[in-house]
């Protein structure tokens, strides 16, 4: 299982890059592989807030539905719309190119509480 280390984790399987008050949200490889084949991704718009543990848009595979949950509060900066077309890129980059959204951190301390590489991996193997 990729786990990268220079990222942060939620215990929903999000993972978060931030990079200065921005940062960008996707799912784990964890994530993606128990989904299964993705199918359809349903994105937030530019400018929506985003909560800590809120759904902000949905994940749909060939197995289920599955809500994404923001990592931490913020306003939607950037979508990747390429999913709309290429949601499999979930399943074949989940740490690049299948990026989710971009935000604007509302409160850099609230990124605190979440989980890093080790946290994340030990998490996963309970």
């Amino acid at each position: 299982m990729n786990i990268p280390e220079e990222l942060r984790y939620s215990s929903d399987h999000e993972w978060i890059r931030i990079e200065g008050t921005r940062a960008t949200i996707g799912i784990t490889d964890y994530a993606q592989d128990a989904l299964g084949d993705v199918v359809y991704v349903d994105l937030p718009g530019v400018g929506a807030e985003v909560i800590t543990g809120e759904s902000f848009g949905e994940v749909e595979s060939t197995k289920s539905v599955s809500d994404l949950f923001s990592p931490t509060d913020g306003t939607v900066a950037e979508v990747n719309n390429d999913l709309e077309d290429n949601p499999e890129v979930l399943n074949s980059d989940p740490y690049g190119q299948g990026w989710i959204i971009v935000i604007e951190v509302a409160d850099s301390l609230a990124l605190d509480g979440l989980l890093d590489a080790e946290g994340y991996q030990a998490l996963i193997e309970e």
